[in-house]
């Protein structure tokens, strides 16, 4: 496995009297790439896909091959999607959002991936964020390709099951909500308005390949980072480990701040298993503190300097051990 074969490439983690204070050195060094997952968005209402056990919320997420191989699986979806929607579309940007727009304002970023689709890092003030499953807001049609917003299907589909209700018991990050079959089999679907064509979120499902120049655009990114910084996800799936895996093989510091244990654990020199909203509010603070002027009469941007310093020195460091 690859956590055993890089097991002396990787830093041990020991004790960390200051983690927040360690991973504020990396960040401040900038050119830092973050990859978020599900659990950045649960202190927006927004569940994630196993909590802080590990273990998985639900059991059978929808499947591209399950939606595009009958219409009564469509309809079920759509039906239980639609209440999801709601929710989605409702949720606003955490601390934990904020506070990663504020470090790419701050110009310490080389760039945001993300495994959510939910939009929020965007709402939240974070920009040129590759959004590596797809993101609700939008629809496409699988005819003829064409792209339209989530909120004009809402529409539509609202106007199509005028008085239909249904309870829902669970919702889950990717827009779906658990619901009654013989409620669902009563949602009227509608179909693209341009072709006739099969309408589907514009997102990733189960089974269904991430877009290789997507994948290739998040490898690029990952390549060129001084650290990799994990936010909320457990890396279950490969979609968003292998970027940790080809951060490994490049001796680029990993950070993962998550709560509960994660894939990537035995690859990352600094984990933090505590709420992301806090803990990024945190080091926000602390880089405003190390940047201000000491009272030693050192100016901001030389302790800045310093600090970058530092960064590279603590990954030059693990070059020469990993060498």
């Amino acid at each position: 496995m690859l956590a055993e074969s890089l097991g002396a490439l990787v830093e041990p983690l020991g004790s960390h009297a200051d983690p927040i204070g360690e991973l504020a050195d990396l960040v401040a060094g900038g050119d830092v790439v973050i990859l978020s997952g599900a659990g950045l968005s649960t202190e927006s209402g927004i569940p994630d896909y196993r909590g802080p056990s590990g273990l998985a919320r639900r059991a059978e997420p929808m499947t591209y091959q399950t939606f595009t191989g009958g219409a009564a699986a469509r309809r079920r979806y759509w039906a239980r999607s639609h209440h999801g929607w709601r929710h989605v579309a409702g949720a606003v940007p955490n601390a934990g959002h904020r506070a990663v727009a504020e470090l790419q304002r701050r110009g310490l970023l080389a760039g945001i991936i993300t495994q959510n689709v939910d939009g929020l890092h965007q709402a939240g003030g974070g920009q040129r964020v590759i959004e590596l499953h797809g993101s609700l807001h939008r629809v496409v049609c699988l005819g003829c390709g064409q792209l339209t917003s989530r909120a004009a299907l809402d529409q539509r589909l609202r106007a199509a099951n005028p008085g239909w209700a249904a309870t829902v018991t669970q919702l889950s990050p990717d827009g779906d909500a658990v619901l009654a079959d013989r409620e669902a089999d009563r949602f009227g679907v509608v179909d693209c308005q341009r072709c006739g064509g099969m309408l589907k979120p514009d997102v990733v499902f189960f089974g269904e390949n991430v877009p290789r120049s997507r994948v290739e655009e998040c490898y690029a990114l990952t390549g060129r980072a001084r650290a990799l910084v994990v936010l909320g996800s457990s890396l279950a799936v490969m979609s968003g480990y292998r970027f940790v895996r080809h951060a490994a093989k490049l001796a680029i510091p990993i950070v993962i701040i998550n709560q509960g244990p994660t894939r990537g654990d035995a690859l990352a020199r600094l984990i933090l298993d505590a709420p992301l909203g806090q803990t990024l509010t945190d080091l926000g603070q602390t880089l405003t503190d190390l940047a201000a002027p000491s009272t030693h009469g050192q100016t901001a941007p030389s302790r800045a300097a310093g600090l970058r310093r530092r960064a590279a020195g603590l990954r030059s460091g693990d070059d020469q051990q990993r060498a």
